[in-house]
């Protein structure tokens, strides 16, 4: 004898149907849904990597998260796809010329804006080996964490 399925049961017997469905549609459609139709469990999976960051922080390097999270606040669509390029670029530079990119960028932060250009065509013209030897001359301070220049 068979016993009549409750709505709550019917629904609970349905549910992991009824999320890969769900699952399958949102992967079918054209936009990733809006931060309210995620469900708690997406949510924490966007979140815990950030929470965990942040919590392993100092306060400064706290300080640096929240003015990064400011300035993306504050770009246009077309800047935020500028500087995912860049952070792409700079995942893949070799080691030695993420120090030459250091160094050229630390030293274009100190100079007035006629001097920064010069700086920058100069470098242009630069061969890899004068390079080297211009961000050896010139060495980047010290980092404050591990990402980025």
């Amino acid at each position: 004898m068979s016993l009549p399925l409750t709505r709550t049961a019917l629904l609970a017997a349905a549910l992991p149907w009824l999320l890969l469905c769900g699952n399958a549609a949102l992967a079918q459609s054209a936009s990733p849904p809006a931060w309210d139709q995620l469900t708690p469990a997406q949510r924490e999976q966007l979140i815990g990597p950030v929470r965990e960051r942040w919590n392993s922080a100092d306060a400064q390097e706290r300080e640096r998260m929240l003015e990064h999270a400011r300035r993306w606040q504050s770009m246009t669509p077309a800047e935020r796809a500028e500087a995912r390029h860049g952070m792409h670029s700079w995942k893949h530079l070799p080691p030695d010329q993420r120090e030459e990119a250091r160094a050229l960028y630390s030293k274009l932060r100190t100079l007035p804006d006629a001097e920064r250009d010069a700086l920058r065509e100069r470098w242009k013209q630069m061969t890899p080996e004068q390079r080297r030897r211009w961000a050896a001359e010139n060495p980047a301070p010290p980092r404050r964490g591990s990402r980025g220049p």
